[in-house]
């Protein structure tokens, strides 16, 4: 197949490689041609995922016409911030009857409060929508570190076409219809992976980390049904699996935030310090706050992530808070 992937970023990059294992025709676009020009002479993505080499057939193209124009499958791996502006620029090409969109970013979209499939119907109308998410860092996925994701769609046919395209002998794809539970499970984990850092960085130990796993993925699951998804998505890949690795794992951005965070730095510091690279838990906070006071849904980690994130609110004391809730069933 004829695929395009639009970002340059570490996870972009990486699928980009998988698709070019399995002998597609892959095109990767980016949004800053100075730079798509340093990765096209060094074969290498430096600023994201750095000492992992780009094969000569990958092409690497800064028109967005061109590089998605003729493609078969198109990969929306741009941060959920900023894909708006990248649709839009899109948009002109795309033919909803012909092209299959995977959407493989995690996250709310500030101010409409929207997840990115809602974002993409908004700006390019229905179309072939899959929804790929599961425990994954790119920098394991490039290295060809035996990887389980699931794509979600209300078309099964472009659910299996993906599931084709992408697995191999090392990155194994599963099918399932629930792109509601899906996304949201891949956005929300990334706020309860900013708590589970603050606890590393507080060095708490293996007690507090486990219950915010556990009682975070009920936090997770409680509201995801509530907003269309199904409860049973979030015991999969793109839940507790994805819930796992962020909150575990060296790779995970969101997780570093939140280690940060219980050392005692200041998130404008933080955040100041990881350039471009992005913490999607920082924003997700956000829209989860946002979404569950409109479905009436109690999400209390979810709540002092926010207040800690936007509020300075000290990290021991929302940890008193936490555990000085009412007494209750589990």
């Amino acid at each position: 197949m004829k695929i395009t992937v639009l970002s340059d970023g570490a996870w972009g990059t990486a699928l980009a490689t998988v698709l070019l294992d399995n002998g597609h025709e892959v095109t990767l676009w980016g949004a800053f041609p100075d730079y798509l020009e340093t990765m096209r002479n060094n074969r290498e993505n430096i600023r994201f995922l750095p000492g992992v080499r780009l094969p000569e057939a990958l092409r690497i193209e800064d028109d967005i016409r061109v590089a998605a124009g003729a493609a078969d499958l198109v990969v929306l791996a741009t941060p959920t911030q900023f894909l708006r502006g990248v649709l839009e620029k899109f948009a002109p090409v795309f033919d909803s009857r012909r092209q299959i969109l995977v959407n493989v970013a995690k996250g709310i979209e500030v101010g409409s409060w929207l997840r990115v499939s809602q974002i993409t119907r908004a700006m390019l109308g229905e179309s072939r929508y899959v929804a790929l998410s599961g425990p994954s860092h790119a920098e394991e996925v490039a290295r060809r570190v035996p990887t389980l994701v699931v794509a979600a769609s209300a078309d099964a046919e472009a659910a299996a076409t993906v599931q084709k395209c992408f697995m191999n002998e090392v990155f194994r794809v599963y099918t399932a219809s629930d792109v509601v539970g899906v996304e949201l499970g891949g956005a929300l984990k990334n706020v309860i992976a900013v708590a589970a850092g603050i606890a590393d960085g507080m060095e708490l130990g293996d007690n507090p980390k486990a219950a915010l796993l556990t009682r975070g993925i009920s936090e997770m699951g409680r509201l995801g049904e509530a907003l269309g998804g199904s409860a049973r998505t979030f015991s999969g890949l793109s839940g507790i699996g994805d819930l796992i690795v962020t909150c575990s794992s060296r790779h995970s951005r969101n997780r570093h935030v939140g280690e940060e965070l219980g050392r005692g730095r200041r998130l404008s510091g933080i955040l100041e310090a990881m350039g471009m690279v992005v913490a999607e838990g920082v924003t997700t906070a956000r829209g989860a706050k946002h979404l569950a006071e409109q479905v009436g849904v109690e999400t209390p980690i979810i709540n002092e992530v926010h207040r800690i994130l936007f509020k300075d609110k000290e990290p021991r004391r929302a940890i008193v808070d936490l555990m000085t809730r009412d007494p209750r069933a589990e």
